[in-house]
């Protein structure tokens, strides 16, 4: 499985960026320290056959993490499926929808939708306060559910890109491997230390990667492994087999929505692949910021990252200034 789906410096110890006004540090606190949810009764399924799915199969459903900049009304889209093999969408079906998040002490109902013949719902969740968010969707016949996260930022926001397979992880193939239940993808070592120093020091963390959607939930669970969290991770909406077509071409696109209307100053992105260097360049970032590890380290005039993040944490992330409105 080929990853496209979340910098500056080794040279520049600290940005040299014009201010920006009321720029402010994303809120992740406020998507990971939930408050108590009640859920709601269970008025089981429209389609008796529907009961079929529960009794034999695991729920596999995800929603899509989104980005947005403050002023706009979020869509947010839920995915409902079961079994991780087959992925048996569940159609015509009831969902009840609720948000928290920044500024909220408990949880808003959003309302009630209702799956297409493709498993999925678009959620209106509003124009909101610029702040992070936690989206849970259940699913009214079984009371499984599924959560994904909403950012709303102001223009300026600052933040660092990661591909995921072969980026941080040692190759691209392990996270098929834990897909499939095999083992624990393992990552470069210092690769979460890397990500965790950009969350301290206030930087949008986006994961962006090509792999098909329907292995979002067992990314959030190896997120979890590995002590992190996963928001914003960005999956290829388009993926319908083990590799998504067009994967280069997926990723600039994403990239140029997160830059030009979103308004994301994205001052350093990790990769690993010759797709990932091309898609970066083609949305403008500059090679001196373009980190790749593995077989391309340093190809086109990109940063090398030789083997692990050790040397480059110490002596690029650790000198890092921490991101605008978070000094």
């Amino acid at each position: 499985m080929k990853t496209i789906c979340l910098g500056v410096l080794c040279g520049l110890a600290m940005l040299v960026t014009t201010p920006v006004n009321a720029v402010t540090c994303p809120d992740y606190e406020s998507a990971l320290n939930l408050p108590a949810f009640d859920a709601p009764s269970r008025r089981g399924f429209r389609h008796w056959g529907n009961n079929w799915l529960t009794w034999l199969y695991r729920p596999w459903h995800m929603v899509h993490d989104a980005i947005v900049p403050v002023g706009t009304s979020a869509t947010v889209v839920g995915k409902f499926d079961y079994d991780a093999v087959l992925h048996k969408d569940l159609e015509d079906e009831n969902i009840k929808v609720y948000i928290t998040g920044t500024g909220m002490s408990g949880w808003q109902y959003l309302g009630r939708y209702r799956t297409n013949s493709d498993g999925k719902i678009s959620v209106n969740a509003g124009a909101r306060p610029v702040g992070e968010y936690r989206v849970r969707m259940v699913v009214e016949g079984d009371l499984s559910h599924a959560d994904g996260y909403l950012s709303v930022v102001e223009p300026g926001r600052q933040a660092v890109l990661f591909d995921i397979d072969g980026t941080l992880t040692t190759n691209d193939f392990e996270a098929a491997a834990d897909y499939l239940g095999i083992k624990t993808a393992s990552t470069y070592s210092y690769a979460t230390e890397t990500v965790q120093a950009y969350k301290d020091r206030g930087y949008q963390v986006i994961y962006l990667t090509g792999a098909p959607y329907w292995v979002t939930r067992d990314r959030r669970e190896w997120f979890d492994r590995i002590g992190l969290q996963d928001y914003h991770y960005h999956s290829n909406p388009y993926g319908g087999g083990p590799i998504p077509p067009d994967t280069q071409g997926y990723k600039t696109d994403y990239l140029n929505y997160l830059l030009a209307d979103v308004g994301l100053d994205i001052v350093r992105a990790y990769g690993n692949a010759d797709t990932d260097i091309a898609a970066y360049a083609a949305a403008g970032l500059p090679k001196a910021e373009t980190w790749i590890i593995g077989e391309n380290a340093g190809a086109d005039g990109t940063q090398a990252l030789n083997g692990s993040y050790y040397t480059h944490f110490y002596n690029v992330v650790a000198n890092t200034a921490p991101a605008l409105g978070c000094q």
